[in-house]
């Protein structure tokens, strides 16, 4: 074939796939049926106290991309479903979203063993799932876009921090959470971890108790005894609604952060709303986002927030939190993507994810990664304030790219580039 017909025939390809690709953008342009996308939170049960708010805050996003002239000119259309704590309905409801309502994507889930529970009809059905939580990792799927941290984004810095000299140079460790899959793999992680810097088995305890468990009495009894050992700090992998009793119970032992820190991993400004935090001063949370970070694109997600509760009338208390803010990040990142594959196909949007930037009110520019389908995000360490905010006391000065598969889980070790 001569140079000349060679030439031809590429620019004949070029206009041929510029040709689909403006049919594929003209399309889907001209489809002005809204674009239906589920919400699958819990809004009864144990788990109520976390995600109503990101609930809500999805829809005040989904108002405000509508406002803005919607996903190329096609509005947003939700379709809420309330799951109810309980988790094989979690499974039941996003198959009725995928088969039923025939949605597009869905933004939902709080805790690992609801996301554990949809898992699979996402991935039998070719669903599209955008998870905003931190979680435990050990879990990489097509169907699923991590919006929230991997423990490379949280617990390991967090205990990093507690165990250095702005920390409190802590010795012991009591590991105390939930008893499900996102605790007690978190924690094995932080043993193989804290065992790798050297802390005895015997300065590390491990207590585990039911969703909705509200009697504490005896469990920070135990922490107060177990500090007599030595420098003692407690992580908290405790969701829920009974984050509220055990903080209520370390207020009425006087357990003080100046004696005995507690880093929380799922305490966040929405949950300290309905305590009394007199008592919690000091105390600390790891997240990736702070209501009171200072940045134009906090003020502005802020003020947006607490004008849309004032407006609906919620039951939501007006503060924002890393969940919340992440939920926001990934349904903008979402709109882009579909903005760029000119189509909301789960197939060709998941391969416009990938490298997808925004520009978030943590105050830095977020980029999902072009292979693992976790978003790159700054790690914050928080003391909670007497008003129930937090003091942000350390961060990373860039974003960390998540490792969704923990080296201090043995057989990891070839998954590390992923």
């Amino acid at each position: 074939m001569d140079n000349q017909r060679r030439k031809f025939l590429g620019t004949m390809g070029a206009l041929t796939a510029g040709a689909m690709l403006a049919g594929n953008h003209f399309a889907f342009a001209a489809d002005k049926s809204p674009i239906k996308v589920g919400v699958l939170h819990s809004l009864s049960g144990t788990m109520a106290i976390s995600e109503s708010a990101l609930k809500d805050v999805a829809l005040m996003t989904f108002d405000q991309i509508n406002a803005s002239g919607g996903v190329m000119g096609r509005m947003i259309e939700p379709v809420v479903v309330d799951p109810a704590s309980n988790w094989p309905l979690f499974a039941e409801k996003a198959r009725q979203l995928l088969t039923k309502d025939k949605v597009a994507v869905v933004f939902g889930c709080w805790t690992s063993v609801s996301r554990k529970s949809v898992l699979p009809v996402f991935e039998e059905l070719n669903g599209l799932l955008f998870y905003p939580v931190q979680y435990e990792g050990e879990e990489l799927s097509q169907n699923v876009f991590y919006t929230g941290a991997a423990p490379n984004q949280q617990a390991i810095p967090a205990v990093e921090y507690l165990m250095s000299k702005d920390g409190g140079g802590a010795k012991r460790f009591f590991l105390l959470g939930t008893d499900y899959v996102y605790p007690r793999t978190t924690n094995k992680i932080l043993r193989a971890f804290l065992k790798s810097k050297g802390v005895k088995e015997a300065d590390i305890a491990e207590v585990y108790t039911p969703f909705g468990h509200s009697d504490y009495q005896t469990i920070v009894a135990n922490i107060k005894k177990f500090a007599g050992g030595g420098k003692t700090t407690v992580i908290s992998t405790i969701n829920g609604d009974s984050n509220v009793p055990f903080y209520k119970e370390l207020g009425n032992q006087g357990l003080k952060a100046t004696d005995v820190p507690v880093m929380a991993f799922s305490v966040a400004e929405q949950e300290l709303a309905g305590m009394d935090t007199k008592p919690l001063v000091g105390h600390l949370a790891a997240w990736n986002y702070f209501e009171s970070v200072k940045s134009p694109v906090n003020t502005a997600f802020v003020k947006m927030w607490k004008d849309y509760v004032k407006k609906k009338g919620l039951k939501d208390f007006p503060v924002t939190d890393d969940p919340m803010e992440a939920t926001y990040v990934g349904i903008h990142m979402w709109k882009q993507a579909v903005e760029k594959a000119h189509s909301d196909a789960v197939d060709k949007v998941r391969i416009a994810m990938a490298g997808q930037t925004f520009k978030a009110p943590s105050g830095f520019t977020l980029e999902m990664d072009k292979t693992n389908h976790h978003l790159h995000k700054p790690v914050m360490i928080g003391e909670i304030r007497a008003d129930g905010q937090f003091n942000v006391v350390w961060k990373t000065p860039k974003t960390i790219r998540a490792q969704p598969w923990s080296p201090y889980i043995a057989g990891n070790e070839g998954k590390q580039k992923l």
